[in-house]
């Protein structure tokens, strides 16, 4: 049964600074790096390559190759639009068959059975989005022990489960977008809730880290309430929100969507509580979704990416790698109208900033 994960602060609220006391619910436990609160870039020491390798693959470069791609769920328009970017891709190149399969609801082991049934039937590669990094390892390096490439797009595994990783943006870009717009929205001293998958989904706790790490930097005095899991679920969402705000009354002034799912149905719950206004909504959702709210004045931020551009990214960078172009050790990597893209944190291949969205510009993008 699905449950609601609340943690309560307590005396922590008390406290001049509430979330210095502890790691958030839903943040994953590895090193933080801030970007400057002025918006100067982060230092980050360069990464020797950590993925993984196939073994034995056979030599297809230039050749015809057939691709899976196994997002974390399909059926919903974030996955759709990354499915509509390496169709687009592969039509682009030419050489590339690939096909979007994947469980209708965000569960790793459903995901792990499709992986294995396409390693079984017998594929050149593996594009994934995962739902839980550790526990999709497994199979994956399956696939690597096999021949066939692997590479991950929005949501990572473990490195060495994987060539290469298609980073939509990095995470502390993420997270200081995030948490700028909320405090331009509720001041340094409002209070917030988060409504994210799962506690183990491994882009939301990474960006759940970030936004902690930022957030104590650069606006200590906002107040974190709790973060509750929606298991990618519309009317879960919904209800969670609907919770938050029933809940904490006239002290919750704002709510983090975590998820392209969790984001549009916080902003239902509030447009349907009458708190337009009252509590912000800021999120990563696509703007197809989010425009009745951006476009009612109810939401004023919108934080994501391309994910057409990414799914894009994600197939060229597949291609790349079976034709030996993208090797450890490249700095850059070429994507098609993208033009080059930079290698970053050892197998990480950038897509790119984040992009906000607001009722400025909006209306401007379809997907």
């Amino acid at each position: 049964m699905l449950r609601t994960m609340i943690v309560a602060l307590g005396s922590v609220l008390m406290a001049s600074s509430a979330m210095a006391a502890g790691r958030w619910d839903g943040a994953d436990e590895l090193p933080t790096n801030p970007l400057a609160c002025d918006g100067g870039a982060a230092q980050v020491a360069a990464k020797p390559y950590d993925g993984g390798q196939p073994v034995n693959p056979p030599d297809l470069a230039g050749k015809p190759i057939t691709v899976v791609d196994v997002p974390k769920l399909i059926g919903i328009g974030y996955f759709n639009a990354t499915s509509k970017g390496i169709q687009d891709g592969a039509k682009e190149l030419g050489n590339v068959q690939a096909t979007t399969d994947g469980p209708t609801k965000a569960n790793i082991d459903e995901q792990i059975t499709f992986i294995d049934n396409y390693i079984t039937r017998g594929v050149n590669g593996i594009l994934f989005a995962a739902n839980d990094p550790v526990a999709i390892a497994p199979v994956l390096k399956k696939a690597l022990s096999k021949g066939i490439h692997v590479v991950g797009y929005d949501a990572n595994s473990t490195p060495d489960a994987r060539e290469w990783f298609v980073n939509q943006a990095e995470f502390n870009g993420i997270a200081k977008a995030m948490v700028d717009s909320m405090a331009k929205e509720i001041g340094e001293d409002g209070s917030f809730a988060i409504v994210t998958s799962t506690f183990t989904t491994p882009n939301q706790a990474r960006w759940i880290a970030e936004m902690q790490a930022y957030a104590e930097k650069c606006h200590p005095k906002m107040k974190w309430l709790e973060t509750v899991e929606a298991q990618e679920d519309n009317i879960l969402s919904f209800n969670q929100a609907s919770t938050l705000i029933n809940k904490y009354g006239d002290e919750l002034k704002g709510i983090f969507g975590m998820t392209s799912v969790a984001t549009p149905a916080s902003a239902e719950a509030v447009t349907q509580a009458k708190q337009c206004g009252k509590v912000a909504v800021v999120g990563l959702a696509t703007p197809n979704a989010m425009k009745p709210y951006v476009q009612s004045g109810c939401v004023k931020s919108v934080v994501l990416w391309n994910p057409v551009d990414l799914g894009y990214a994600a197939i060229h960078v597949m291609r790349a790698v079976v034709d030996g172009k993208l090797k450890p050790g490249a700095t850059e990597v070429e994507a098609g109208k993208l033009g080059k893209l930079k290698v970053v944190n050892g197998s990480e291949v950038l897509l790119g900033s984040p992009f906000i969205f607001t009722k400025d510009n909006i209306g401007q993008f379809d997907f």
